[in-house]
C-alpha cells in the first residue's frame, strides 16, 4: 500500500517578536540568542485552533481537496485550547469537516507521530487524511525566563496524506518514547515551560542520531543519498551537532528557526515549506524528516518525494 504527500500549508500569528524585542525585557541580546539558538525572530498570537484550521485550510486547498474528501483529522499539539473537547474537533468544525477527529500529544515529535498514525489509517481504509500540527506555546512561557523566553513560538504546518497504490511517499520510520527523562522538559499544569537544556540537549543528539540511522538502514540506504533533512527546529546548534554526526554537510539540513523560532509540533511542517520556497523539494529525492520532544520522544522518517 501507498502513501502519498498531497498538499501542505502553514499558518502564522501576524505578531512577529525580533530579539531586540525581547532584549528590552531580558538580560539578552540579538547576539547572544541568534549565536547560542539559531532564532532571530518568531511570531506571538493565535491559538491552537486558530493557526491550525488556517494551516488545514492551506494544506486542503494546496492538495486541491473539498471538505467531503477527508477521512480523518490529527492534530499534533502540546498546546490545546481547552483540556476538552479535543481542538482538533474545533478545527474540523472551522473547515467544514464531520469526520473523526483526534488530538495527539507527542511533544515536539507529535508531527511525524501523527504522520505515523495516518500511515496506519490509510492503510486500513481510510483515503485522505488531514494531518496538523499547531501550537499556541507562548501561553505557556514565563517571559522573565531567558532560557525560554528566547526559544518558544507560536505556528501552525500541515499535510493532506492519501492513499495511492502506485505511490509511497514514506519509506521507513523509527520512533521512541523515554519517560525517565520527563522532568528535563516539562510544563504542569497551569504553570509555565522549564528545561534543563544541557541535558536535553545531550539527549537529544543522542536518539535523534540513533532513530535516524534506524530509519536511513531501514530505507535500505544510506546517508549519502539524502538530498534534504527537515529536523525539528528547536535549536541550531543540535541540528548541527546531529548532522556532523551524520556525516551530513549542513547544506542539506533544512533551516526555518531564524524566522519561526521553535514552534514544537508545528516545526517540520514550517521547514518543509521553507525547503518548497527555496525550491529544494524534487521528485524522486530522498528526505530525513526528523525530531525529538519532552516525554522525552523522538521520531524519524526517510521520505521519498513522488
Amino acid at each position: 500500500m501507498g502513501v502519498r504527500f498531497k498538499g501542505w500549508g502553514i499558518g502564522l500569528p501576524d505578531r512577529i517578536v525580533t530579539n531586540d524585542e525581547l532584549s528590552l525585557t531580558l538580560d539578552t541580546s540579538d547576539e547572544w540568542i541568534s549565536e547560542r539558538t539559531g532564532i532571530r525572530q518568531r511570531y506571538i498570537g493565535g491559538t491552537a485552533r486558530s493557526l491550525g484550521a488556517v494551516a488545514g485550510r492551506n494544506a486542503m486547498a494546496d492538495a486541491g481537496v473539498e471538505p467531503e474528501d477527508i477521512d480523518f483529522v490529527l492534530l499534533a499539539t502540546t498546546s490545546p485550547d481547552r483540556m476538552a473537547p479535543a481542538t482538533s474537533a474545533l478545527i474540523a468544525d472551522d473547515l467544514g469537516l464531520t469526520c473523526p477527529a483526534m488530538d495527539v500529544n507527542a511533544a515536539c515529535s507529535g508531527f511525524m507521530y501523527a504522520v505515523r498514525t495516518a500511515q496506519g489509517l490509510l492503510e486500513t481504509g481510510n483515503k485522505r487524511i488531514l494531518v496538523i500540527g499547531a501550537e499556541h506555546l507562548s501561553r505557556w512561557v514565563d517571559w522573565t525566563d531567558r532560557n525560554i523566553a528566547v526559544l518558544l513560538a507560536d505556528g501552525g504546518g500541515a499535510a493532506v496524506l492519501e492513499y495511492d497504490p502506485d505511490v509511497n511517499d514514506i519509506v521507513s520510520f523509527a520512533l521512541g518514547a523515554d519517560g525517565s527523562g520527563a522532568d528535563l522538559l516539562t510544563c504542569e499544569h497551569e504553570s509555565t515551560f522549564t528545561m534543563d537544556g544541557r541535558e536535553v540537549f545531550r539527549r537529544a543528539v543522542r536518539v535523534v542520531v540513533e532513530s535516524s540511522q534506524q530509519a536511513i538502514e531501514r530505507a535500505g540506504i544510506t546517508a549519502d543519498d539524502l538530498a534534504l533533512v527537515i529536523p525539528h527546529q528547536a535549536n541550531v546548534r543540535i541540528i548541527q551537532a546531529v548532522v556532523d554526526r551524520l556525516g551530513i554537510g549542513m547544506d542539506r539540513a533544512v533551516i526555518a528557526l531564524d524566522r519561526y523560532g521553535n514552534t514544537s509540533s508545528a516545526s517540520i511542517p514550517l521547514a518543509y515549506d521553507v525547503a518548497r520556497q527555496e525550491g529544494r523539494i524534487k521528485t524522486g529525492d530522498y528526505a530525513l524528516l526528523t525530531g525529538f520532544g519532552a516525554g522525552m520522544t523522538w521520531a524519524s522518517s526517510v521520505i521519498r518525494w513522488s
